[in-house]
This record gives structure tokens, sequence and C-alpha cells, in this order.
């Protein structure tokens, strides 16, 4: 199934919030014809605009060339958290990689927030960044883990963001009955993820950036100069990066035995007006600590975003909203008939250890993916690594390619009915508690 195709409209956003609320850009031209460029980028979400950016800022010509619209995947639909530290815990980092590298791999991940920041600052993207990501935990040794996870972090990293929650203080601060205290990470942030995808599209244009829409990759040619086809044309160049996180169908099998592709759904309430305190006392995002997570934040005109729910295949369920509304009411007894006003769905990809697979395909073709659903800041900076490791300066990508990338059990083919298996038995422990 060819997911670029599977759930979506050609050449359209979903009919999101975020889509509501962001000015699009105008539609580039697909590419036609022949043309050439010292770098090709496949993929313009978060990790092919930022790499795109950061060449041309360094003088590269740049082409950028996406299958539909910039931002159409995952880094348009999003929930919008930016969060710190890798997608695993500093605890497994250590364990799997030892001190040295899990230090690198935390400075790393404190960059991305940084860079993240910055863009945003630098190019002037309105895209509602806020400071705050709460962690809510579902029980009291949960809590106990949560905590001493943060005084972990602040003995070991120096990391002094994080305020722990005890049952009354997450209650003050999420008045949810499911949550038993937990964190609260200021250094970590939330954002319009469409808005601040749309402007890094436009960072990179000013920058010069040739962007390419409606231009799906069907066939690479690999060699000291790669030639990548689309259906009007072909593009030759020096260096290929492939940026497709879920999307990347067959352009890669060593990628794809690693990266597997995923859906998740997000639903925007009516705005809540003074009902939002009873939801959020404070403008922050959260995520709890349930396999199948929920993750929720206000949105600036005071409507609940909430993600969660299974799902069980690559086609989008008919009623999303209905989906969302079961784990949303779950969290939020009192929202059970609140009017809903978009629900969407979007791909992103995992992979089996939950670190972004970094990789040298071939000498002049770098891949990042896999961001299992903590892409904002990691998207951005494994744009930038590549951006980097295309000019010669590769200490920050060879860091993250030396964590190990398991591939699935049966290679791409058996990742769909693995994920059922696995989504069913977690979601069963998440009912059971254990």
């Amino acid at each position: 199934m060819n997911l670029l195709h599977a759930n979506d409209a050609p050449g359209a956003y979903p009919a999101s919030w975020y889509a509501a609320t962001a000015d699009a850009l105008p539609e580039f031209a697909p590419l036609t014809g022949e043309a050439r460029a010292d770098v090709v980028v496949v993929g313009a979400g978060y990790t092919g605009l930022s790499a795109a950016l950061h060449l041309a800022e360094a003088g590269m010509d740049v082409a950028l060339i996406e299958a539909q619209r910039v931002g159409f995947g995952a880094s348009g639909r999003n929930g919008g958290q930016l969060g710190s530290g890798q997608r695993m815990d500093q605890e497994g980092l250590e364990r799997l990689m030892g001190d040295a590298d899990a230090a690198k791999l935390w400075t790393l991940a404190e960059d991305a927030k940084d860079l993240t920041k910055s863009l945003v600052q630098k190019h002037g993207i309105e895209c509602h960044l806020k400071p705050g990501v709460a962690h809510a935990t579902m029980s009291a040794k949960e809590m106990a883990q949560e905590h001493a996870y943060a005084d972990h972090l602040a003995r070991r990293y120096g990391y002094d963001q994080i305020e722990k929650l005890d049952r009354d203080a997450m209650h003050a601060l999420c008045p949810s009955p499911a949550y038993h205290g937990g964190t609260l990470d200021m250094g970590a942030a939330h954002l319009h993820p469409l808005r601040y995808a749309l402007g890094l599209a436009r960072a990179a244009q000013k920058a010069g950036v040739r962007i390419y829409e409606r231009s799906e990759v069907m066939q690479i040619d690999e060699g000291a100069r790669a030639t990548l086809h689309t259906k009007g044309g072909r593009i030759s160049a020096d260096h290929v990066i492939l940026a497709c996180n879920g999307y990347l169908g067959g352009l890669n099998g060593q990628v794809a035995r690693r990266v597997m592709p995923i859906n998740n759904f997000i639903a925007a309430t009516r705005p809540l007006g003074d009902d939002a305190a009873k939801v959020l006392a404070r403008d922050v995002a959260v995520a709890d600590t349930k396999f199948v997570v929920n993750y929720f934040r206000l949105s600036h005109d005071q409507r609940l975003l909430f993600g969660g729910g299974e799902s069980y295949g690559y086609r989008f369920p008919a009623d999303i909203e209905a989906l969302v509304r079961k784990p949303m009411t779950e969290i939020f007894p009192h929202l059970r008939d609140v009017q809903i006003d978009f629900a969407w769905g979007g791909t992103l990809a995992i992979t089996i250890k939950r670190m972004p697979y970094l990789v040298r395909l071939a000498p002049n073709m770098l891949s990042a993916s896999g961001y299992s659903g903590h892409g904002v800041g990691s998207a951005t900076h494994a744009g930038k690594l590549m951006a980097d490791a295309v000019r010669g300066q590769a200490e920050g990508f060879d860091t993250m390619a030396r964590v190990p990338a398991t591939p699935f059990p049966g290679g791409a083919a058996l990742r769909s009915p693995l994920l059922v298996l696995a989504m069913t038995w977690y979601s069963l422990r998440d009912r059971l508690g254990i």
C-alpha cells in the first residue's frame, strides 16, 4: 500500500484544524524535464526542509522534491510537542550505548530543541511556540518512576527545568481524574506544527532552495552523480538526502526494514471558552504514560487538541472522531458530548528501539527517519545533521548513526501484521493497568 495516496486527496492538506488556521503557500510547480542540483532532498517535512535550508544557507544549489505539498505528512499533522531528550530515555541509552555516547545523545537532543526555537525566532515563524510539556502518570508507581527520572536528569546531566508534580499538583494543572502526578518540563515546548513547517519552507525558498511539489520520486539511480526519476522529469545531483519518514514506500529497502509507518489521530473540539480551565489551567502540553499515548493541549483559540486512539492497519478509519472521542472521554469524562469540529489522521514512523534511524546508504546518499513520535525537534535537527555531513562535518550524524537499528522481524513485508499484534497486546496492558 502506498501511504502517499492511501488516505488523502492528491495535493491537498487534510481537513485539520492546523490546515484551517495556517496560511498555505502558493503551490510549487512539479518537476518537469531535466534538472541538476548539488543536492536533491526528497521529502518536504521538517527533516527535508531543515536539510535544504541549511545547505542553501551554506551556498549549495539545492532542490527539494515533495510528492504532495510542503508539510503534507506528519510534520503538518502532529501534536506539536517539542520534547526534551531523545525518544528513548537516558537510562535506556546509558545501558544501550554506554555513558559517553548517552551523554553525547543528550547534548544532541538539547541542541535539537535549541535549533527549533532558534529557527522560529530567526525566521519570524508565527507558530504559537510556548514553553511547557507535562508528563502525566497513571499510578503512584509510575509517578515515583517519573520523579526518579527527573532526579537522574538533574544529577547526571544538570537538567533543572523539570518540576515534580504530586497528585494534587497534577490535578491543579490538569483536572483529570485519570492522572496520578507526573512532571512538568518547562524546557520543552509546543507549537502549531503546520505553521512551523510552512515557515521553514518560506525560509528555504528565500535562501534559494528550488521546491517542487506533486513530484513523487519513483526511482533513484545511484552513482557518483545520482539521478532521481519522477513521473514528469528527472534530476541529477552529487548528493541525495532521503527525508521521507513514514512515506518512504519502496524507495530503499534497507530503511524500510528498520522503519515502520503507523497512523495516529487527533481531534479538535469546539472552542471551550471558560471551560478550558477544566482541561488545563496553564498553557502547556500534556502526554501521558499509556503505551497508546494520549497527548493534548489547548489551541490559541481555546480548543482542546486531543491525540489518541488505536488503529490496526494503514487505512484511516471511517469515523476518526469516534475513535479519538473514546480516549478523550476516558481522560475528560465531562467532555463526553462536546462538539468536535475537526478530526484527522496522519502517518508517522517508528523503529524497534524508538530512536531515529540515521544512515549513510551510499557515499553520497543519507537518510533520516523513524522519529517515533518525537519528531518536531529530532527531525529538524536530523536535517541539519545531514546538511552538515554533506559538507564534511559528520560528527553529530555519526553519533546518531551509531545507535543500533534492529530490523523488524520479517522485514517490510511483515511490519503491518506485527503492528496489529503489538497494538493489541499493549492496548490490553493499558486497559488492565499493568
